[in-house]
């Protein structure tokens, strides 16, 4: 059964080498600057954000994702900037990301703002051969890898009230080899393009709730849609589901602290049969904001 499993989990790796794909997170709602880079400033206060993932967890391998991301206005501009990390290490691959982003909003109306932005992103890929058992221990094509760096430019568009917002970004444009010596590449990254979109519903005073959706798209793939659906109490405890196309269906939970502090938790149980093989993925994040007087909300907003 260990045999089957690695062999799997192998299978995997191999179909990235031909279309690698962003990490993906279940409560993508909160961590949208890593994907769209008109985000930036949008919130209107300085915000820390810190997620770690851990998917199917129990199979050798396995996707494990540890982002970290910052992001505020730039006060008496119309200007918002974002620096952001992103760990994703998936059996003997090791990939680190870093980015900077900067936005620009134009007020379109008394509620709808219209912004832009770029991102830009050092990516810098490993594979760790010490981890590999090849059949031919002297395969020169091993024996010179190195750690590889690849720089990056992605771009999206951001419109949004205090009641919903939408979102189309392509984070990465350029289409890169990772360790390409001509005759094969071990790792292909290429264009993902991603919509968002989310609506806010006041049910009552105190309970709020939110659909929203995110969708997917890069070439060699499968399309991914994600539907999700949240609920506020009292401005404090959120809770929701949410459902990835013939993937996984998952539980959100969240609980404001302070008007500041912001964590949640999320599980996913894969709908595939590849469920027979783990038990699951978690997701743990936290949110920091820093309000100041001229900031100060009277109650978090829902995204």
């Amino acid at each position: 059964m260990k045999k089957i499993i690695i062999l799997f989990v192998w299978i995997l790796v191999g179909a990235s080498a031909f279309a690698q794909q962003d990490a993906q997170y279940t409560q993508y709602m909160y961590n949208t600057i890593n994907i769209n880079p008109a985000y930036a400033g949008s919130r209107g206060v300085f915000s820390v954000f810190g997620l770690h993932r851990t998917q199917w967890v129990g199979l050798d391998g396995a996707p494990v994702t540890n982002t970290v991301a910052i992001n505020t206005p730039i006060n008496g501009t119309n200007f918002g900037m974002g620096l952001s990390f992103v760990n994703d290490r998936i059996g003997p691959t090791d990939e680190n990301a870093i980015s900077a982003d900067i936005s620009y909003t134009v007020k379109t109306s008394e509620t709808f703002k219209l912004s832009f932005g770029i991102k830009a992103t050092a990516n810098m890929f490993n594979l760790d051969v010490n981890k590999l058992n090849p059949a031919d221990q002297g395969d020169p094509r091993l024996m010179n890898l190195n750690n590889n760096f690849t720089p990056n430019l992605g771009a999206g568009a951001y419109f949004h009230s205090d009641k919903m917002y939408l979102g189309l970004s392509v984070p990465n444009f350029f289409e890169t080899n990772r360790y390409d010596d001509n005759s094969v590449a071990v790792n292909k990254e290429r264009m993902n393009f991603y919509l968002i979109g989310g609506y806010v519903f006041d049910l009552s005073q105190s309970i709020k709730f939110k659909p929203a959706f995110l969708m997917k798209a890069v070439n060699g793939a499968p399309l991914q849609a994600d539907l999700s659906g949240n609920f506020l109490f009292n401005d404090k405890l959120t809770l929701g589901v949410a459902w990835r196309w013939d993937a996984a269906v998952s539980a959100m939970a969240g609980f404001q602290i302070t008007d500041g502090l912001f964590v949640g938790y999320g599980y996913d149980m894969e709908t595939t049969k590849l469920a027979n093989y783990n038990s699951g993925s978690h997701e743990v994040f936290l949110r920091f904001e820093l309000f100041s007087k001229f900031n100060k909300v009277t109650s978090p907003r829902f995204f």
